[in-house]
């Protein structure tokens, strides 16, 4: 803890860092920005855990950056042990983004502010699968045919002699990456490995300012210190959890076992490796119903025992090949092969001190997981345990202007150490925005009706018309998505409409790349992508995003007293936090407008969920008349946005 005085004084640079500094270079001055650096500082300086909720544009990177670097810098002039800090994400895109922009133009202003001697150090900590080891490198190329190999790849490939990090290497190709990472059980010993020189320096005091993780490696070593591991991560001043929304189901997933295709493939891959091609077929045959199945997204019918059939003939043949193969594979290949049964034999058996539940991966497919009952009390012991400040930061973390369903679900249930704050952002969305929750039919669909999907098809229809495309539309599963899909496409619409599938980046930048065109989308696209300007003038959300009902969901239910109180504590939250994300894909920047369409009777005025919807979004506008939707359209839009559209009521009809 910084004393009364120093506090004083952290907090005078941080001003000076805002409101003068921050500004020469470019970067306004932001009070709402300003204050929640301040509320992230005193609880670093008093040792505290803080949940920080920043709306978007409130620039909660720069806050939390340069609370963190104050809290250093005092804690050494104080004396104190100076250790790093550690930034944990959800992203690879905010971790390079951190690497790359925030701390590089944060390094400059603290120079040239005359608190900072020399660049900010910093390092990304990943698994040791994304680094290259040097061994293996040298063993690919020899084998490696150069009048056989892609040039451009095999450029690539000799190109890792000079990189150590498989991700920042686009044009290596995935099976290369994979023969040349560091395995699992990394035994070379060689001392002029560039992997161990790099995990030496990473532990070297004082190397690096700051090192970002994500939240896995975060859980991972939190899970090393409790069982009395060798640590992961270095010691740290301050941990600053971003995209704290997400730190859950990473939590869930690594307090537990999850199965997915790619733990199938590296066995399968690994026994072609060892020439054992037999039961690489065989396995390969066995695994067919169980590897489809986990290739396409959970849909909401989706259950643990839809997957039971494929688990259990992969499983047989497991068993087989491990017995026949005991004592001739390679360690790394056998011990993948022992954990991967061990995982199976726990999906196909039961054990009461796991919840089972089907999840989306993040490659468009489906996870299996299998997860401790007492998530919170798992949090409690490992991560929250450490005697660190902790900032827990997003713009998604309390439900109903409440952070108590957070603090329920990761344990964070004592209140004199956690502080809170929320800090609302600073967009305009009574002049930006429009709601439109529709009136009941002939507006509405009736999801009861067996024409349902025909009826949302053509009001998704009118309203893409009436904002002449420009729209994204985000459905809770892909079943939906496919059926509007077909049904638009024979509504002679003249925009692009694509479809997100698995192949989620190339559609993305066909999306982006295509003015006036139309995203149909579901899972990951909730919540972090960017569409700033015109690109979504029109956001569409046909079913409010309430969780599928699961064994989590199941259990979770019967620790509450009534169904109305687990819906009002539990299903609302969760629903509330995912629509406010939704709704982020908005609005992205000060000048973007935007109409936001939810479909879902249950939101209409005078349902049951309608209060709830107006508390999770911020203040705007609302409508069900589709006369106000074109009025606003042609109140905030140029003429160049409007030009090929006809806005007239009848067009509308």
């Amino acid at each position: 803890m910084l004393t009364e005085q120093q506090q004083v004084r952290a907090h005078r640079e941080l001003d000076k860092i805002f409101q003068s500094l921050f500004p020469r270079h470019g970067l306004p001055e932001r009070p709402a920005q300003r204050q929640l650096s301040h509320e992230m500082l005193a609880a670093m300086s008093c040792g505290k855990t803080a949940l920080c909720e920043a709306g978007t544009g409130i620039g909660k990177t720069y806050a939390y950056l340069a609370a963190a670097f104050l809290c250093h810098r005092y804690r050494g002039l104080q004396g104190l042990p100076q250790r790093p800090i550690l930034i944990s994400t959800s992203s690879i895109a905010l971790q390079r983004a951190l690497v790359r922009e925030y701390l590089p133009f944060l390094s400059r202003v603290l120079e040239e502010g005359g608190l900072l001697s020399a660049p900010i150090s910093v390092v990304t900590r990943k698994g040791k699968s994304h680094y290259v080891c040097d061994r293996r490198l040298e063993q690919r190329l020899s084998r490696v045919n150069p009048e056989r190999k892609n040039r451009r790849n095999l450029e690539a490939l000799y190109a890792m002699r000079q990189r150590l990090d498989l991700d920042e290497a686009p044009l290596l190709s995935t099976y290369d990456g994979k023969k040349i990472a560091v395995p699992e059980v990394c035994d070379c010993g060689a001392r002029d490995c560039r992997y161990l020189r790099f995990l030496r320096a990473c532990r070297q005091e004082g190397k690096f300012l700051f090192q970002i993780c994500n939240h896995n490696l975060l859980l991972a070593d939190a899970i090393h210190r409790r069982d009395g591991h060798p640590p992961i991560l270095p010691d740290s001043d301050v941990l600053i959890i971003d995209e704290a929304h997400k730190l859950p189901e990473a939590a869930r997933q690594m307090f537990g076992s999850v199965l997915g295709r790619e733990a199938l493939r590296s066995v399968i891959d690994g026994l072609k490796q060892e020439q054992y091609l037999l039961a690489a077929q065989n396995l390969s045959l066995a695994a067919q119903d169980l590897l489809h199945h986990l290739a396409e997204l959970p849909e909401e019918t989706c259950r643990m025992a839809d997957y039971l059939g494929g688990l259990d003939q992969a499983g047989r043949m497991l068993e087989k090949i491990q017995h026949h193969l005991n004592g001739l594979l390679t360690v790394q290949t056998s011990r993948q092969l022992d954990r991967l049964c061990r995982t199976v034999r726990q999906f196909t058996g039961v054990e009461s001190q796991f919840l089972y539940y089907v999840t989306e991966d993040d490659a468009g497919g489906s996870l299996l997981c299998a997860t401790a009952n007492d998530l919170a009390g798992q949090l409690r012991h490992s991560l929250w345990k450490v005697e660190r400040p902790v900032i827990l930061t997003s713009g998604t973390l309390a439900a109903g202007g409440s952070f108590c369903y957070y603090r329920r679900e990761t344990g964070l249930t004592d209140g004199g150490k956690v502080a809170e704050s929320t800090a609302a952002s600073p967009f305009s969305y009574r002049e930006h925005c429009l709601l439109y929750l529709p009136e009941r039919p002939p507006q509405l669909p009736d999801r009861d009706r067996q024409g349902y999907y025909g009826e949302l098809a053509e009001g998704i229809a009118r309203l893409l018309q009436a904002s002449c495309g420009h729209g994204l539309v985000l459905f809770t599963s892909y079943t939906a998505l496919t059926a509007v899909r077909e049904l638009l496409a024979r509504q002679n619409l003249t925009f692009p409409i694509f479809a997100a599938g698995r192949k989620q980046a190339r559609v993305l930048e066909q999306f982006r790349a295509t003015p006036g065109s139309v995203l149909l989308a579901t899972g990951a696209f909730w919540e972090g992508m960017d569409f700033p300007g015109d690109c979504v003038s029109m956001l569409i959300i046909p079913r409010l995003p309430f969780s599928f009902p699961d064994a989590r969901q199941q259990r979770m239910r019967e620790t509450y007293p009534s169904l109305q109180a687990y819906i009002r504590s539990v299903s609302v939250p969760e629903m509330q936090i995912k629509l406010r994300q939704g709704f982020g894909r908005a609005i992205r920047t000060e000048t973007d407008t935007c109409v936001v369409a939810i479909l879902d009777e249950r939101a209409c005025p005078g349902q049951r969920y309608h209060r709830a919807v107006l508390e999770a979004l911020p203040e705007m506008p609302v409508t069900g008349d589709l006369q106000r939707v074109a009025g606003f359209y042609r109140a905030v839009k140029t003429d160049t946005f409007c030009q090929n559209a006809d806005l007239s009521v009848g067009f509308l009809k």
